[in-house]
This record gives structure tokens, sequence and C-alpha cells, in this order.
């Protein structure tokens, strides 16, 4: 009899990250499984599609790579579709090879979608982590969610209520960047007055869309404040020669490798990121942080039709207002985000400066919750996967 497994899908770059720490957590919960799943050693067999945190897992085969779907937006996913079915056909292939007892899906609803489907057809169930974010639009999906996923796993509190109008429950599980962050290490970096940070994105086109307004930002709020420095994240499989050639030549930029990414964020006074997940990081780390995005007109025409929530910040969506402004498509202009950072950082009288965003965030960071969410979701998965292995 072969080793139980599971297949772990990432669909992008931030999922991969969630993933690499589920990997982990399942390894540590795997030890509590019955006899029944664990006839052969290793105890559990853990394999699928990743990027570079999930591949440097210890045990973890990697067979795709998330490299292959750094995509973006709506339209721009079109020309890279008979690519993305190439793929998918090619995992149903090798699911089909190494028949997992179950399928763990990380969020990128657009590809996982699709892949759930090539797992029912495999009879294979699907355990949706990170559920995806149907509630900003395309709400008609919750409808697929109920029919073809067994568990679906929540790590943000606002969600429970949305899914259960339509009659689902949800496990939430509480925050996994908890988990990834030493909060209590970050708290004592103290922020270096006039140190500004950068975040373009992990994906090729936001960085070419971003990069050249925040080269601008920065001349403009160096023109206002010449006291100030500039540094930046660079995201995985992104080279610095890449993120330089979107910048002045002219203008003093450091940079800093990925893995460095957190205690370089806390001692920045403010940042300037791409709207995703970083925000949540950086707001858990309590730095203030301006969210901007651009996409193609397409694209954005588009969404402004269909999202459904006021808010694309995770942040101002789990406070239920706006903490971090945020400047999309028109707005999301060197010059304005020039004038909207100068509002925290030289603030009028009575104005709102960089302190009292900084107590918003402590207040929202205790409304996230604890610690421990991915050893909870590793046990849930476990537990409900053992629940249905014969004695």
């Amino acid at each position: 009899m072969p080793p139980s497994s599971i297949w772990i899908s990432a669909g992008e770059i931030s999922g991969d990250l969630h993933g690499a720490a589920l990997l982990q957590a399942l390894r540590r919960n795997s030890s509590g499984l019955p006899q029944a799943l664990r006839r052969n050693e290793p105890a559990l067999r853990l394999m699928g599609m990743g990027g570079p945190a999930m591949r440097s897992v210890d045990g973890f085969e990697s067979f795709f790579r998330v490299e292959q779907l750094s995509v973006m937006g709506f339209t721009e996913v079109i020309g890279q579709l008979p690519k993305i079915l190439r793929l998918l056909g090619d995992i149903e292939k090798k699911m089909k090879q190494e028949r997992p007892q179950a399928v763990v899906v990380i969020d990128a609803p657009d590809f996982h979608f699709r892949l759930i489907k090539a797992a029912r057809r495999l009879n294979i169930p699907v355990y949706y982590y990170i559920s995806p974010k149907i509630w900003a639009w395309r709400q008609g999906r919750a409808e697929f969610i109920r029919k073809h996923v067994r568990r679906l796993i929540s790590i943000l509190p606002f969600e429970v209520d949305f899914y259960r109008r339509f009659g689902m429950e949800v496990d939430y599980v509480g925050n996994p960047l908890l988990d990834a962050l030493d909060l209590p290490a970050l708290d004592q970096i103290a922020p270096q007055p006039g140190r500004i940070g950068f975040l373009p994105g992990s994906r090729r086109r936001e960085v070419s869309a971003l990069m050249p307004e925040f080269g601008l930002a920065a001349q403009a709020l160096l023109a206002a404040r010449p006291d100030l420095k500039f540094c930046c994240a660079r995201a995985p499989g992104l080279g610095e020669d890449f993120l330089r050639s979107f910048w002045p030549q002219n203008l003093p930029l450091e940079l800093f490798e990925p893995e460095e990414r957190y205690p370089a964020m806390r001692a920045c006074e403010m940042l300037i990121a791409a709207s995703g997940t970083v925000t949540l990081e950086t707001a858990l780390m309590g730095i203030p942080t301006l969210i901007a995005y651009k996409m193609s007109s397409l694209s954005f025409g588009l969404a402004k039709r269909i999202i459904k929530v006021p808010f694309v910040g995770l942040p101002n969506l789990i406070a239920g207002r706006e903490i971090f402004p945020e400047l999309l498509q028109g707005e999301a202009d060197g010059a304005k985000l020039a004038r909207k950072a100068l509002e925290w950082l030289s603030p009028r009288p009575g104005g709102r400066g960089l302190p009292e965003v900084r107590a918003d965030l402590a207040e929202l960071r205790k409304q996230v919750g604890t610690a421990g969410a991915t050893d909870r979701a590793a046990a849930l998965i476990l537990a409900d996967l053992a629940s249905t292995c014969p004695n």
C-alpha cells in the first residue's frame, strides 16, 4: 500500500507562502493520524504545485511550479488561457497517476475552480484553504463551492457571516500571518524617521505598472522632504535589474531581499504598496501604508462593475472603514501618491498623521485574533481525512 498522500496547490506567490506553512503544519500534526493512514513511512506524502517557499520545505514533491501562473487582472488572464488549460490537463494526468487521498487548494479561484473540477472527476475530496474572495465579486460561485468542496477554511473573520447567507458553514481558523510574523521581535524594531518603503508587487505586470509611479512619487517626496530615503522589497523571481529599470537612475534606492523583507519593512516610517496580502502584513506589523494598484483599462472597467465591497484593502475590509488610503488606477499616480504620503509625514494641525494611523493598527491587530491558524487548519484537514478512512 503506498504512503498516504495529500496534493497541495498554490496558484500565486502569496499562496505559496501560506502553502509552505501549511506543509510544515501537516507534518507536525500527522503523527496523530490513525494507523490506517500510516502504513508506510513517511507517515504523510505531500506533493503538488508550489513556489519557492513550498519547494524549500523538506519532503514536498513539487511536480508543477507556481511561477507558471504569474498573470494578473481579468483580460490579462484571457491571453494566458491556452497555457493555463494545458497546465491543468497535465496536473489532472499527474493526479490520476498519483491518486492522492485529498487535494488542498489555496486561494486563486480562477485557476483552482478548474482544478477542483479535475479532482472531483477523479473522486478526490477537496479542501479549500484560504477561502476565495467571492464576497468581493462573483458571489454566485458560492454554489460551486458548496457543491464541490468538502471543507472551506477561512482566515478572515467577516467571511463567516458572508458564507452563512448561502447556507454554508465555514471553518474559521484565524489568520496565518500571525504565525509567519514574529510580531514581538518586529515590535522591537523602531521605524527610522524619513525611511520610505515601496512594495510594487510580485508579478512583473504589477511592477511595470506601479514602479514608474513609485519613482515619480519618490522624486516629488524628495523635493518636499530632502531628508527622505527610499527602499524597495524584491519579490521572489524578480531580478534587481528588472526593478531598477523602472526607477529614476539618479535617485538612490536600497533593495532588500525577500527573506529580509519583514525587518526591513518594519524599519520604514511608512510604505507605499501594491494591493494584496502584503497590506495585511504591514497592518499587523503596525506600518502605515498607502495602497496602490493599476491594471488595464478594460480590466478596471469590468472590476468597477462587478466588485461588491467598499474597499480592496484587507485591513480596511476587516476594520469596516478606511485605515489605509486606496489609490487605484488613475489615482495611483506619482504626484497623488506623494501628496497623500505627505499628509501623513507632515500633517496639518488637527490632521491624521502617522501616530494616529499606528493607533488604529494596534486595534486592528487585536481584531484579527491569535496565532496558531495554520496548525488549526492542518489538524482540521487531517482529522476530517481520518474520519473518512476505513479502519
